[in-house]
């Protein structure tokens, strides 16, 4: 009798093999590979449960998102959290993610349906006294500290919760297995039960994932596929504002953004968060302007700083916060070869307010601006709000979402707005001003020392005028 062979296969990716080795030959992760049964080749056919429907009469009551009471939350999950779906939040060690869904099921559990919250890094005492400070405790809220699935998949039989909250499924072990927790098969297996059950019941399933040293999602790449949402909760440590992202939703948008801040009673979201990335200057202050990033699909104030000092040493300290170290570098050197403001022996130091982390190519033109600003330590009159993706060649290209972003300068208050040529509309309240390159940009604030003279190829240049009601650009030949 011929016996079966064993194959061995990536729980990442399904490459499969015939004996074991440390790393997979086809996306190079270590300890993924794990011995199986060799297929058959063999399949049967077996009767379904249930008949398949047309797609036009599947009820879509059991689909229906029921809101957390969480705007924040809502906004990012698209209408609440669904029915049977499993939502994996991650981040980094004390950004949060305990107390924020600590208070989701608070508010889950005052609307009278019956939550259940299991713990397997911390005591329930432990738990019970984060949510005495946050004000969490309800009757319907009930605690488990267990580290075993077989004991988690007991109390949901038990209690039948309405919402499972799991913290965090590298720490539970499935029963029987010798191997530790934490590793590819445990949480490959843990997140596999929580989903079957999930969808049998109809029950929707919060999990707490740790990251790696690289930000990404420790576990197997299997983990993001198995969920229906998987969420990232960003922040910085010295700094109480958080940011709720999504990087996959199933029933919702997956380019959305809350924003949370952090305080002695838990967490609380933050409605409007542009005031929190801007500072209040009493005068004109050099080196600062303005801009409009889009966090998904909603803009977000920002305020970029930058300070100009002499260097004493050959090479000058570059230094960045907030911003990529990279593309602060390019816009230097566009700075120093198109615009001329010279900064081969300066020291500059670029820096966001509030702890932002600014992405968008469209503030490098504020940027542009804030470092210029600095160099020649003059201030304009009135806040500036500048738009715009700089080139190499000191062009400045369109941006998406132009309205969605002067709109909401408009609405802080921003009179003035300096975007690219085209694509811009009217809006009530701020006065537009196009601009074709870094140099006009600075040309139209006063920011350059000495004029550069304009050649045949450049074409007509608008010239503007510092009025008291903000620039106003002057008739050709005046």
């Amino acid at each position: 009798m011929a016996r079966t062979a064993s194959s061995y296969r990536c729980s990442e990716c399904g490459w499969t093999t015939s004996r074991w080795v440390g790393r997979c030959g086809e996306c190079q992760a270590w300890g993924s590979v794990s011995q199986g049964p060799a297929p058959s080749g063999r399949l049967t056919s077996t009767a379904p449960l249930e008949p398949a429907l047309p797609i036009g009469r599947v009820p879509l009551d059991e689909a229906r998102a029921v809101p957390t009471r969480i705007g924040e939350l809502d906004r990012v999950l698209g209408a609440g959290i669904t029915p049977g779906a499993v939502v994996l939040l991650a981040g980094e060690p004390g950004v949060g993610k305990s107390t924020l869904l600590l208070e989701v099921a608070n508010r889950w559990a005052r609307t009278g349906r019956r939550t259940l919250y299991v713990t397997a890094e911390e005591s329930a005492a432990q738990v019970r006294l984060r949510a005495e400070r946050t004000s969490a405790v309800v009757d319907g809220l009930y605690l488990a500290a267990e580290d075993d699935l077989g004991t988690v998949l007991g109390h949901i039989e038990q209690l039948a919760p309405e919402l499972l909250v799991l913290d965090s499924v590298q720490t539970v072990q499935v029963p029987g297995s010798d191997a530790a927790a934490g590793g590819v098969a445990q949480v490959k297996e843990v997140t596999a039960a929580l989903v079957r059950v999930a969808k049998r019941r109809a029950m929707p399933v919060m999990i707490i994932g740790h990251v790696t040293k690289e930000g990404t999602v420790a576990g197997p790449r299997t983990l993001e596929h198995l969920v229906d949402v998987v969420l990232s909760f960003e922040g910085d440590r010295n700094s109480g504002f958080r940011m709720l992202r999504a990087s996959k939703n199933r029933f919702g948008p997956a380019d959305e953004v809350g924003c949370f801040e952090m305080v002695e009673s838990g967490i609380r979201q933050v409605t409007d968060p542009s005031g929190l990335f801007t500072s209040q200057h009493v005068e004109p202050t050099p080196g600062t302007c303005l801009t409009i990033s889009l966090a998904g699909r909603r803009p977000l104030l920002a305020e970029v700083q930058a300070l100009v000092a002499p260097s004493p040493a050959p090479a000058p300290r570059r230094v960045t916060h907030g911003i990529e170290g990279s593309r602060v570098a390019m816009i230097l050197a566009v700075l120093q070869r198109r615009a001329g403001v010279r900064l081969h022996n300066k020291e500059v130091y670029v820096s966001t307010v509030g702890g932002a982390r600014i992405a968008d190519p469209a503030t490098d033109l504020a940027t542009a601006i804030a470092v210029a600003s600095a160099a020649g330590d003059r201030a304009f009159r009135k806040p500036v709000v500048a738009l715009g993706e700089v080139g190499l060649s000191g062009e400045l290209r369109r941006v998406p979402g132009l309205d969605r972003r002067l709109a909401e300068a408009a609405r802080l208050g921003v009179q003035v707005a300096l975007v690219p040529p085209g694509g811009s509309t009217k809006v009530q309240g701020i006065q537009v001003i196009e601009v074709g390159s870094v140099d006009a940009a600075l040309e139209v604030l006063q920011l350059r020392r000495k004029p550069r003279p304009e050649r045949e190829s450049d074409g007509p240049r608008p010239r503007f005028t510092v009025m008291d009601g903000g620039w106003q650009a002057e008739e050709p030949g005046a």
